[in-house]
């Protein structure tokens, strides 16, 4: 599972894992967006007409931990769907849900690159 937010390492809901190892720390291929639901959360939005990447963390989350743990604590703002990476390999992650950027409140943040790079110009640590 890439994770992208605050689930990541030393994140507030790294705890969610219940110590899922981590496999490595990537990017997604270039072709996402990348944006801050509420300034709690990301969300990464599949976008074929830019070439930007977002960096994340790769997790080998059992189907359990996935279910019982990690996807309940997601916002009804996500879905659960599949990325590549920067290595070309496909991969879990949460994206953000369609019909979400038509919504119009969702402050895009590609620029940052990352989470935590966010949080870091924000004043805040992950």
């Amino acid at each position: 599972m890439f994770l992208n937010g605050q689930a990541m390492e030393g994140g507030p809901f790294h705890h969610h894992l219940q110590g899922a190892p981590l496999v490595q720390k990537t990017r997604t291929a270039p072709g996402y967006r990348f944006f801050s639901i509420r300034e709690t959360c990301p969300g990464l939005l599949p976008d074929a007409s830019v070439d930007t990447a977002v960096e994340g963390e790769v997790y080998d989350v059992p189907m359990e931990v996935l279910r019982d743990e990690l996807l309940p604590t997601e916002p009804a703002e996500l879905e659960f769907g599949i990325i590549k990476l920067d290595d070309g390999s496909a991969c879990f992650s949460m994206i953000l849900r369609r019909g979400e950027l038509e919504r119009d409140l969702h402050k895009e943040i590609t620029e940052f690159g990352g989470w935590r790079a966010y949080l870091k110009a924000l004043g805040r640590e992950a």
